[in-house]
């Protein structure tokens, strides 16, 4: 193999990782349709959202515990999850009203992103292992970006906009959920035919429920994980309730517009904060977007009725510094954390963080039903403040470390 990688493999991952990613909340952009169609009620969106991250929680450990992007090549596995999670996303346009369908199939989407996101990682680990910090940077935007595309694609299927033209005569919800699954079926496809295997790859060790233990006993890797776990308490919950935001100031198909905006801005907060990180460390780079996402959940009663330039630029700017800090909290974890307990010490962080946040969903839709958004929204505030204080260890000097592993996810 050459010692650099041919130009096309970092593009092919990069875009790879964005199609699949974008089932992530396809339903999600197009479920104010199908609450309207099947008269679902406004805690659907929770149920739903939470659905997918415990399918995540599932397929993480089962990869995990299986090594099965050890045991075949990455890429066949990424092209199998790809291909079976497009099809899971795609039965979705079939349904018609049956919501326990509807959480089932999100459930398998979940859990076939476990073999999409952390998978297309260990790819660009074995062609990247030098400057792999900025390589994750560049993935964790990328999913970003795909988290973002569904709302995209329904602003343009919305009306007013402009139809999807391979989709015509479709409701525009079934327009999006397809128009999704087709983008991350080529995703599955590209990589499959694109990007060779690597003879250099990375070779995981199985997964030992040990090394939970070096969380509590070392003080740094301890901080690190804390604070991922605030950054995790806030993140996907603004995103569930992002739509009920704009709506405050916006109708139609500008919500999905504005949503997909104010998403797709953080992976500028992921490529800055990856320049920040090689000057002053993942650690404060971390600490200032932790505390300037809290600072957009403190100020949403005041900012919920500024001018609607302000209102705008404090949603792109919460978009920017809510999943900016999602690459330097991979890098904190991975180089703090034991160097033959890595892969175990990120699979059991992102699978508590993620429990961590269906649990912050569930609460903030409910309340969000309960009470209006300003006195709801401040309290997404508790996840940064308690990150903010957990990451004190680490926030004292530069923070530089190692380069980390590939399995984090933000």
């Amino acid at each position: 193999m050459p010692s650099t990688p041919p130009r096309r493999i970092l593009p092919v991952i990069v875009l790879s990782q964005f199609a699949g990613t974008s089932l992530w909340f396809a339903v999600n952009a197009v479920l104010p349709d199908l609450q309207a169609a099947w008269k679902l009620p406004p805690t659907a969106v929770a149920t739903v959202t939470s659905a997918v991250q415990l399918g995540f929680v599932a397929g993480t450990l089962a990869f995990a515990l299986l090594m099965l992007a050890d045991r075949f090549r990455p890429t066949r596995v990424f092209l199998a999850c790809s291909l079976l999670a497009a099809l899971c996303n795609g039965a979705i346009a079939l349904l018609d009203g049956q919501f326990a369908w509807l959480v089932a199939l999100r459930f398998a989407v979940g859990f076939l992103l476990a073999g999409i996101y952390p998978v297309g990682m260990k790819i660009a680990a074995s062609w990247y292992r030098q400057g792999l910090g900025a390589v994750l940077g560049i993935l964790i935007g990328a999913l970003v970006l795909g988290t973002a595309l569904p709302h995209g694609l329904r602003a343009l299927a919305g009306e007013g906009g402009v139809a999807l033209p391979a989709f015509a005569g479709l409701l525009p919800w079934q327009s999006v959920v397809l128009a999704v699954s087709l983008l991350a079926a080529l995703g599955g496809v590209a990589t499959a035919l694109l990007v060779p295997e690597h003879g250099g790859g990375t070779h995981g060790v199985p997964v030992r429920l040990q090394a939970l233990g070096a969380v509590w006993r070392d003080r740094r890797l301890r901080a690190s994980v804390l604070g991922y776990f605030g950054h995790m308490w806030e993140l996907y919950s603004l995103y569930v309730l992002l739509p009920a935001i704009v709506a405050t100031r916006f109708a139609g198909s500008a919500v999905s517009a504005a949503c997909f905006w104010a998403i797709a801005a953080g992976a500028l907060g992921c490529a800055g904060g990856g320049l920040l990180a090689r000057r002053w460390g993942s650690a404060r780079v971390a600490q200032w977007q932790l505390a300037a996402s809290g600072l957009c959940c403190l100020a949403s009663p005041w900012l919920l009725d500024a001018p609607l330039e302000v209102f705008t630029a404090w949603l792109v700017f919460w978009g920017i510094t809510v999943a900016g800090d999602s690459p330097q909290f991979s890098a904190l974890t991975a180089g703090n954390a034991p160097p033959h307990a890595v892969g175990s010490v990120l699979t059991f962080t992102n699978c508590i963080g993620f429990a961590i946040s269906v649990v912050s969903i569930e609460l903030f839709v409910r309340a969000a039903q309960a009470w209006p958004l300003a006195q709801v929204l401040p309290w997404l505030a508790v996840g940064p403040v308690l990150g903010l204080w957990m990451l004190r260890p680490l926030t004292g000097g530069r923070g530089a470390l190692r380069l980390p592993q590939p399995t984090e996810r933000p």
